[in-house]
């Protein structure tokens, strides 16, 4: 049985497994780097990692990667990363080819993530599925009867970068990315600004402890009955629920899966996204739907890389 390299490359996180075509793995490795020259980091860590891994693993058919950024998906082509500087048209697929001999596939990492929960998690028997992930940034993919759906060959689906109500502004009307309010380094960056947290919460002692604070430490104090902490977790909840019933109006999907670290929140955040969006939702979605948590969420990016590598052969 022919085996597939599978790497993720985040904007936190990068990983590297090897596994079946089945997603089946069988090692992986993890690791967040400090970003002194930006994507050179990540490209000197993948080398090191991949090229001892096909020495020790001969029966390496592939490679399937899951790139955190937009991508012309013909060529493997890099747009852009708005995480880690350094990706701007970079021709990753050549690099991975040239660099491995071997025949690579780039997709977008949230559509790797989709692929690993319609084939092995929580997207099994959805006829019309839409993942998404709040990690570092948000993603999206739309998949049809088991088909990813690619747009104009640049991706589709950014739920991240679509637009929602500013609730933070002053200016009435004011829209803003759905992403700059709801994923995990918003809300870090949110918490952690002067002044932003009230004396009053118990998250201010625990900045002043720590000098830090994370999605965990809201769901945290929230789930503790904090007042702040809950109005701070109930505003990201309807804001990304807007954005989950544009999807719905727009795609209809049947399923909804959620990923990436702040999904890890649990139950105080699926029991919000679930009230405002079936608020939000077109009448013509209501009932036909359903909102789940992923199942296999930090291996997802990784088991749906290494099925990408077998799934979209030329």
């Amino acid at each position: 049985m022919n085996k597939h390299l599978g790497v993720e490359i985040g904007g936190t996180k990068q990983q590297i497994a090897v596994g079946s075509a089945e997603g089946d793995i069988f090692f992986k490795e993890s690791v967040k780097l400090d970003y002194k020259r930006g994507a050179e980091d990540i490209l000197d860590w993948i080398n090191k990692k991949a090229t001892g891994l096909i020495k020790e693993y001969s029966d390496i058919d592939s490679i399937g990667v899951g790139f955190g950024g937009p991508l012309e998906s013909a060529t493997g082509r890099v747009l852009c990363s708005l995480q880690v500087p350094g990706w701007k048209d970079f021709k990753l697929k050549e690099w991975f080819e040239k660099s491995f001999g071997k025949r690579t596939v780039v997709v977008n990492d949230t559509v790797t993530g989709g692929i690993a929960e319609l084939k092995r998690g929580a997207g099994i028997g959805s006829k019309r599925l839409f993942y998404t992930n709040i990690g570092t940034g948000i993603g999206g993919g739309l998949y049809i009867d088991g088909e990813y759906y690619d747009g104009s060959g640049f991706g589709a689906s950014y739920l991240g970068n679509s637009l929602v109500p500013d609730k933070l502004s002053k200016v009435p009307g004011k829209a803003v990315r759905l992403e700059l309010i709801c994923s995990g380094k918003s809300i870090e960056k949110r918490l952690c600004s002067e002044n932003y947290v009230p004396q009053s919460s118990s998250l201010y002692k625990i900045l002043r402890e720590n000098s830090s604070l994370c999605a965990k430490d809201l769901a945290e104090e929230a789930k503790a009955g904090d007042s702040f902490a809950v109005s701070e977790l109930m505003m990201v909840a309807e804001t990304f629920s807007v954005g989950l019933a544009n999807v719905l109006a727009l795609e209809g999907p049947d399923r909804i899966v959620i990923g990436g670290g702040v999904a890890k929140m649990g139950y105080i955040l699926f029991d919000a996204l679930r009230k405002y969006t079936d608020e939000y939702a077109f009448i013509a979605n209501k009932g036909r739907y359903e909102i789940v948590p992923s199942m296999l969420m930090d291996d997802a990016v990784l088991i749906g890389a290494v099925i990408a590598a077998e799934m979209f052969k030329d």
